[in-house]
């Protein structure tokens, strides 16, 4: 799981707990106007195939970076319905998904930063 925080136009997602072994990372950030689709992550949403760095169970946990045809994704989900997906444009990363607590309330938090 992690943490969203939102401090002015910059989003930083916080890598907690073991994941940040796992995923190889301790936090994303990027730009709101970077957002260009935010939305509740399917369950059985997948990956790109190549993993860098990253661990990957099929069903169980996907952390960390994940590329594939001119995309570059950062994952941290264990495929519980918990995911949001974030599309970015111009940004390190052209999607994450990731487990939050809520994820309907951090869709409209994201939604209403973006439309301010």
């Amino acid at each position: 799981m992690v943490q969203l925080e939102v401090e002015g136009t910059t989003v930083t997602v916080h890598v907690t707990g073991a994941h940040r072994v796992l995923a190889l990372r301790e936090h994303v950030t990027f730009d709101l106007a970077q957002i260009s689709r935010i939305g509740k992550a399917s369950v059985d949403l997948r990956p790109p195939w190549v993993r860098a760095p990253g661990a990957f169970f099929p069903g169980v946990i996907a952390a960390g970076t994940f590329r594939g045809k001119g995309r570059k994704e950062f994952w941290d989900t264990l495929f519980v319905g918990q995911a949001v997906r974030i599309d970015l444009v111009g940004a390190d990363f052209t999607r994450l998904v990731v487990d939050v607590e809520d994820p309907e309330a951090t869709v409209r938090m994201l939604a209403t930063a973006v439309a301010a």
